[in-house]
């Protein structure tokens, strides 16, 4: 587990590499079935840094993810390109003005970015159109893959690239996304080590949390000791998603500690917290829920529920392996959890019939779990022709994929 002692890990741009090649190497695969010549490029831009509304107060920028997972750039107003003829990797940096250097420091070179993420060319954004043509070997106009799809959790749809030459392209919407949103799914072993790490350290900054914790205190006060961990001893500089310092009746809200409900009640002896909270080291996150009284001892009534909930999670994590279906792990949660009720005298009836007439829905109106990678809610988890189910509970699932080796889940 990481600790105080512990110096963040050093980030291989070679995990970059990996991605693009296995990207690669599926695309080149849907080609070859679809009878199309090898030829053209991936295209994606990066993530532009933003104000806040009209001001010139800047966002703390984080990049976009799919542009983050192939390039691993940390910089805003990048675009990046892969030759799907010749596998080589291009970054175009955006040309940035002399007084650059003056606000916010020295002007890096091309070379720089070439050597740093690794890539085999670097020009600038306003080379894009000179330098793509040079390196096509096809006829006629070089074809861009953008990525355009739908996100199955947001129900959002990725931005493909935007370029003032369009024109001087094809472009093909449909055959990126589904490709490179099934490559997030499976991590290689350089993903797994960063995720890793950004549990480890998350974990270590839950127990610190749980040692200071005290009757008095104000949820916002367990997110900051929280935050102050994993910056200062993990050099996680941002969350994989917003802090849920949840306490007394704000733990039964799913995501509690929004802008409208900010984390700010005082904690009372008698209180169970519900913290959720999870560092995200080099775009790889986390994402850990812990459950524990303010005062130290559970009430008879806690105590129950949490050994219910207990019991399923254990289980569940023991019969997780390749081949399992995620749809029968949560109804064996949901299951477990209605037993544990039913042997304290809560439930009354058959667990049978509870199950059919889905009454474990109640209790667990959300998903199980979830895919985990760059995105806390990663994509993947409804491929192409999978239907999400209108049952109670079921209907919250963000995947319903068979478990395979190299998935991530929470």
């Amino acid at each position: 587990m990481a600790s105080p002692g512990r110096a963040p890990p050093d980030v291989p741009m070679e995990l970059h590499a990996l991605n693009r090649s296995k990207l690669l190497k599926s695309l080149r695969q849907r080609l070859q079935t679809l009878n199309h010549p090898l030829h053209g490029f991936v295209f994606l831009q990066g993530g532009e840094e933003q104000t806040r509304y009209c001001t010139d107060h800047t966002i703390l920028f984080r990049q976009e993810s799919y542009f983050a997972y192939l390039f691993g750039v940390r910089e805003p107003g990048f675009y990046g390109a892969i030759d799907i003829c010749s596998g080589k990797s291009i970054l175009f940096a955006p040309r940035l003005p002399a007084d650059y250097a003056v606000w916010l420091g020295p002007i890096k070179p091309l070379s720089y970015y070439k050597e740093r993420y690794m890539v085999d060319v670097v020009s600038f954004t306003d080379t894009i159109v000179p330098v793509l043509f040079d390196h096509y070997k096809g006829s006629g106009k070089p074809l861009l893959f953008l990525l355009h799809g739908l996100n199955t959790d947001s129900h959002k749809y990725s931005k493909p690239a935007e370029l003032e030459e369009m024109d001087k392209f094809q472009t093909d919407l449909n055959i990126l996304h589904p490709i490179l949103a099934e490559c997030r799914i499976f991590k290689t072993e350089l993903e797994l080590s960063l995720i890793q790490y950004a549990n480890d350290i998350s974990s270590a900054a839950h127990i610190e949390v749980m040692r200071r914790i005290k009757a008095g205190m104000k949820e916002y006060q367990l997110e900051s000791i929280f935050l102050h961990y994993i910056y200062m001893y993990g050099g996680c500089r941002h969350c994989s998603y917003t802090c849920i310092c949840a306490t007394g009746e704000n733990s039964s809200v799913l995501h509690y500690g929004h802008a409208a409900a900010p984390n700010d009640r005082t904690l009372e002896n008698g209180d169970i917290a519900l913290l959720d909270m999870g560092a995200e080291y080099h775009y790889y996150g986390s994402d850990i829920t812990c459950s524990f009284p303010v005062s130290g001892k559970f009430s008879s009534d806690q105590r129950l529920v949490y050994n219910a909930v207990l019991k399923a999670h254990n289980h569940v994590i023991s019969t997780m392996r390749p081949g399992v279906s995620w749809i029968e792990m949560h109804k064996l949660a949901e299951k477990l959890i209605l037993e544990s009720l039913k042997m304290e005298g809560i439930l009354l009836g058959d667990i049978d019939e509870m199950m059919e007439r889905r009454l474990g829905a109640v209790f667990m109106s959300h998903g199980l779990g979830h895919f985990l990678g760059i995105d806390t809610h990663d994509p993947g988890g409804y491929a192409e022709g999978m239907e999400r189910s209108k049952e109670p509970g079921l209907k919250a699932l963000r995947t319903i994929r068979e478990l395979q080796e190299g998935m991530v889940s929470n």
